[in-house]
């Protein structure tokens, strides 16, 4: 498209931006509650809302708590919430055998929500690196992240999720092969419904450490995710791994981290126009919001101008901690 500017003075691309009113009627993308994720971390106990540290606003919370949560997020009209575990180090093993436990946090977790606010999506993470007592998305032998014994585990925790009730599963370990063997499982055991919203584009970020903090996988951690992770510097690969994804059943896919790859989200929407969502991650959060306690950077304006720049790059919503705090200030107006 080549748009055709009148020269100056007829043409004056100042007179739309003269008003509120004419701002709001040539708006390119708008944002609103319904374009938000709230991921929500859980921790054992009774009535507990635990900080973390380096994420400042956000915590962690007990399962009646996170109940509580999600009927915030339904009230202020965010359509999901994602669940992310704090395991006892107790509970965590080489073989990662909790990530499949019934009656692990994040199966009551689910249970407990969709029992109290069943209009809510509620979206898991199948990964191991919580239940894992290396720190690892995938099962570690002698040192290698093991593929294929991965995929089966995390097979085996996406049916108990299933049966738990999640309306969403997110795949966010970027092994080879599991969405289609996840798929393949969900058919066979009637979970034809399911959806899957890939974390298909999943890159070896620097931006990840406060929610490693979070789920307690920091000081668990050996060596680096760079074997299954993406090399930031890699597009193209970027785009196999979506188109591969999408191949074997995803329904919706995911670039992570966010506000650094928003190429990344521009290039996948253009190339697949299936539902694209980004995670905008603790690190980029930690930021944002470090910098407004601060008082270096206005935070309320900051935080809803990246929230834009998502959709304004193609995206069709947004992971972000920020979600009931934005949903509020957006419906405040």
């Amino acid at each position: 498209m080549h748009p055709i500017v009148a020269p100056f003075p007829s043409g004056r691309l100042r007179r739309t931006r003269m008003s509120a009113g004419l701002r709001a009627l040539t708006r390119e993308v708008t944002l609103g509650p319904g374009d938000l994720i709230w991921p929500l971390f859980l921790r054992e106990g009774t009535g507990l809302a635990e900080p973390v540290p380096s994420m400042p606003g956000v915590e962690r919370l007990s399962v009646d708590r996170a109940v509580a949560a999600a009927a915030e997020a339904a009230e202020l009209g965010i359509p999901a919430v994602c669940l992310f575990p704090y395991t006892d180090p107790s509970k965590k093993s080489v073989a990662c055998e909790e990530a499949w436990n019934p009656e692990n946090l994040t199966n009551r977790a689910i249970r407990a929500i969709r029992a109290e606010v069943p209009g809510l999506a509620v979206m898991t993470d199948i990964a191991l690196d919580p239940y894992n007592i290396h720190g690892h998305d995938g099962i570690v032998r002698d040192g290698e992240i093991l593929n294929d014994e991965t995929v089966e585990a995390l097979v085996r925790m996406a049916l108990v999720q299933a049966e738990a009730g999640a309306t969403i599963l997110g795949p966010s370990d970027m092994m080879d092969g599991r969405i289609g063997a996840i798929r393949s499982a969900l058919e066979a055991a009637g979970h034809r419904d399911l959806a899957i919203l890939s974390y298909a584009a999943k890159f070896a970020s620097a931006f990840y450490g406060p929610f490693r903090d979070a789920v307690g996988a920091t000081g668990a951690l050996k060596g680096d995710k760079a074997t299954y992770q993406i090399d930031p510097a890699n597009r193209a690969e970027a785009l196999r791994c979506v188109a591969r994804d999408l191949a074997e059943g995803a329904d919706m896919v995911m670039v992570k981290p966010g506000m650094p790859y928003l190429d990344i989200c521009r290039a996948v929407k253009d190339a697949f126009g299936a539902p694209t969502f980004a995670y905008q991650v603790s690190g980029e959060y930690a930021m944002i919001e470090g910098a407004a306690r601060a008082g270096w950077i206005d935070g309320e304006r900051t935080m809803l101008e990246s929230l834009v720049a998502f959709k304004r790059a193609g995206c069709d919503g947004v992971l972000t901690y920020f979600a009931p705090r934005a949903a509020r200030r957006l419906r405040a107006g």
